[in-house]
């Protein structure tokens, strides 16, 4: 059931915030996460104050894990090793508000008045409650809180308790360590989940406090990683705390005194934490460090404007005649883009970011193929960031090159420090598609952003060691053609195939780039090689179907029985994997991804009968896929089915579509709702020789506009019916391509008159029984 849709009186439609005006019990877990704040180094879900009103609370640092031994029922030569999982660092989002004797919680008292927000335009959570309290007094709490951004491990919060007349106020403020608190391991049942240690992960080090200040640090038992955590108190009265408690799981600081009417008390709570290379040193005290990180209150406030007010200037995208509700939701998942990127610095990117503790925290493909478009083309600097992360994984990776029998780098599916952590090869390690994705985003990054050094440098290094392995992987069969055999696409329900057509269209482009680099590291003989694979490598094609195939076998399987019912979805939780392996069914798209991204190396006609083809028989179950069936549905001219995917995507979490919104944002998919809008409704498309519009705007919408920072310039991009504006805001001017035709843009808006699309025909293949209907979003990525 639709959660934010479903009740427009609880959750309006504004269009700059996300705000809840009643409380009702349910879903507190998933409104966590909607309402979780971030800045991509530091995150802290949306839970209430109160220990009875919150349902999965924490705080996350991107990056700080915990290890373990994985136990392999039956191990067998190169399985992952590492176990690697993402810590509840110890969260300082706790309060007790009792008022004379009643311990105020929405699950037992007496609500009059209920407002909860999140402000996209200024990334501050605020939530207000009036308690009707059986001593008579009218009680309103205002919780107020905000990460820092030039301050990355600071967090703001202010606690304000007013009365309409005298009462005895008791108010403990803590710090929780939920990394140790006994939990129920919801991956047992669902692999989406992320699972829990068995025995103690926090051991203390520092447990210092007194008169209201806390110093505490932390090292996690086998990673030995450290983290560290300074907490500030003041009040408004000047209020001496009652106590100071202070305790390797829960350390508290404690008020008590009277508040009449005219004298509300405020309580601010400055936090800060060191986490990481800084205070892995033995002899660095992690709380000190933090403690120099310490900023009031009011500062993070100030910070936290201060970045959105900058963010907005070139990241907004404003749709028009889409509706408030749409435009609430697209500013959503762009709030959540910057929540989950904007200060991570050299480090990946979670595929919950820092929301919650979903997939484990670990790093996959998704950050190059989905959000590194984004950061691309909003903050190359962080885009470079991430890739000199990946860079800095390259010794590791050439490891588990060898392990796998292949030369070059191999880099993991799945990880947080480099090492493999996917325990199902199957559908992990088999998926040798990250390196194209790595080099995919590497060659973007150069093109848009003309960046010779990282070029001659680590981008360099990443396409040429990536190349290497595709070259050792594949080989060339006797029908003179290049192979590659052995390998999962991203359609996780067809796996370990021969020649899958987006890994294979994939590598050949590794394997092209990496050779027309001009590096000293590249002999003619090697260059060589990689021009002859990528010239003869082999691209499935079903001629009685007419359509590519998705690997050497695909239209051999069985179809699947689309009159399973709808309780069987996802079917990776109802079906083993064997079931799902044999037969022509997709968890997400996988052919039709490979024309996007690869766009020039396709027709018209191949993609239009493509996507005829694996649209209907793709279930959903993933949340990588509705935006790129969105996309392809623009370009093909389905401009019916590409809004209904689009909406699909914009509302997976905020209508918690996949049922595991509580486990996190599924950052990789807000990526995806913003090369939507950027490729599918404006049809950009990048890394040829200059950037290509095909605008496809929805009849319904009257206008689309956003910015792009593309090789030093601020382009502005404005659709209306009919037409795209094209103004550079800053820089030189642009040479562009609209439906082929050269423009050459500057600070003069250049007008293109556009024609409509002709909706094409419908492809009519063989029948069969029924298949998935295009509003069905089932599962998860």
């Amino acid at each position: 059931m639709a959660l934010l849709t479903a009740d427009r009186e609880r959750f309006p439609d504004t269009p700059w915030q996300l705000l809840e005006t009643r409380h009702e019990a349910g879903n507190a877990g998933s409104l966590e996460t909607l309402f979780a704040l971030g800045n991509g180094h530091l995150g802290v879900r949306g839970a209430h104050w109160a220990a009875a009103d919150a349902e999965l609370p924490g705080s996350f640092i991107n990056g700080l894990h915990e290890i373990w031994d994985i136990k392999h029922a039956e191990n067998a030569f190169g399985f992952a090793r590492t176990g690697q999982r993402i810590l509840y660092i110890p969260d300082a989002n706790n309060f007790t508000v009792v008022v004379d004797g009643e311990n105020l919680s929405l699950a037992e008292s007496e609500v009059l008045g209920y407002r909860r927000s999140v402000d996209f335009a200024t990334g501050i959570y605020e939530c207000r409650i009036t308690w009707q309290c059986r001593s008579g007094a009218v009680v309103t709490t205002t919780e107020r809180r905000a990460v820092g951004f030039a301050s990355r491990g600071s967090l703001g919060i202010s606690l304000e308790v007013a009365t309409d007349r005298l009462v005895s106020l008791d108010v403990t403020s803590s710090v929780v360590n939920r990394q140790d608190q006994p939990v129920e391991d919801h991956s047992v049942h669902d692999p989406r989940r992320a699972g829990r240690h068995a025995g103690r992960v926090l051991l203390p080090l520092r447990m210092d406090g007194g008169d209201g200040s806390l110093r505490m640090s932390w090292e996690a038992a086998e990673s030995k990683q450290r983290v560290g955590i300074a907490v500030d108190h003041w009040t408004s009265a000047g209020q001496q705390p009652f106590e100071t408690v202070v305790d390797q799981d829960d350390s508290s600081v404690r008020y008590v005194l009277a508040v009449d009417a005219d004298e509300p008390f405020r309580l601010e709570k400055s936090v800060s934490y060191a986490a990481g290379r800084a205070v892995q040193d033995p002899d660095i005290d992690a709380a000190e460090v933090a403690e120099a990180g310490l900023r009031p209150v009011q500062e993070v406030f100030a910070e936290s404007e201060a970045h959105y007010r900058s963010y907005w200037a070139t990241s907004d995208i404003v749709v028009e005649g889409g509706g408030p509700g749409l435009q609430q939701a697209i500013r959503w998942n762009l709030f959540q883009l910057a929540q989950a990127t904007a200060r991570a610095d050299v480090a990946g990117i979670p595929a919950k970011g820092v929301t919650g503790s979903g997939y484990e925290g670990h790093y996959f493909w998704d950050q190059e193929v989905y959000l590194l478009p984004y950061l691309t083309y909003t903050n190359p600097d962080g885009a470079r960031q991430v890739l000199e992360f990946r860079h800095g994984m390259l010794p590791e990776a050439k490891i588990r090159a060898k392990e796998l029998s292949v030369d070059g780098a191999l880099f993991p599916w799945r990880t947080i420090n480099g090492l493999e952590a996917s325990a199902y090869y199957a559908a992990g390690t088999a998926q040798f598609h990250i390196a194209a994705a790595i080099a995919f985003a590497t060659n973007r990054y150069l093109w848009a952003t003309g960046d010779e050094a990282f070029r001659e440098g680590m981008g360099a290094e990443l396409l040429i060691e990536t190349a290497r392995m595709w070259i050792s992987l594949g080989f060339f069969g006797k029908d003179g053609l290049f192979h590659i055999h052995g390998v999962t696409g991203p359609d996780e329900y067809t796996a370990v195939v021969n020649d899958n057509l987006y890994t294979n269209v994939m590598a050949r482009f590794n394997l092209r780039a990496a050779a027309a680099l001009d590096h000293a590291g590249i002999t003619q003989e090697e260059r060589q090689l990689w021009e002859a694979a990528a010239n003869r490598v082999q691209l499935p094609f079903d001629d009685r179907m007419q359509v590519h195939s998705q690997d050497n076998d695909f239209m051999t399987l069985e179809a699947w029985d689309w009159t399973t019912p709808r309780s069987k979805y996802p079917l990776l939780l109802h079906f083993h994997p064997l079931v799902i392996y044999r037969h022509q069914v997709l968890k997400q798209a996988d052919t039709v991804l490979a024309m996007f991204l690869q766009w020039q190396e396709f027709t018209a006609e191949e993609k239009h009968r493509a996507f005829d083809f694996y649209d209907p028989i793709t279930t959903g179950d993933s949340t990588l896929s509705a935006c790129v069936q969105g996309i392809m549905a623009a370009e093909v001219g389905y401009s019916k089915e590409a809004l209904e995917h689009f909406t699909n995507a914009a509302f997976i979490d905020l209508n918690d579509t996949h049922g595991n919104t509580i486990d996190g944002v599924h950052i990789a998919s807000t990526g995806g709702v913003w090369s939507s809008l950027v490729c599918g409704f404006a049809g950009m498309r990048d890394q040829g020789p200059v950037p290509f519009f095909d605008p496809r705007l929805p009849a319904e919408w009257e206008g689309l506009a956003f910015h792009l920072k593309i090789r030093g310039r601020l382009l502005l991009v404005q659709l209306t019916p009919g037409a795209i504006t094209l103004t550079v805001q800053s820089g030189e001017p642009l040479e562009v391509d609209v439906r082929g035709r050269r423009f050459v843009v500057g600070a003069e808006a250049v007008r293109v008159p556009l024609e409509p699309v002709a909706e094409p025909e419908r492809t009519v293949f063989p029948s069969g029984l029924p298949t998935a209907s295009i509003p069905v979003v089932r599962g998860n990525s």
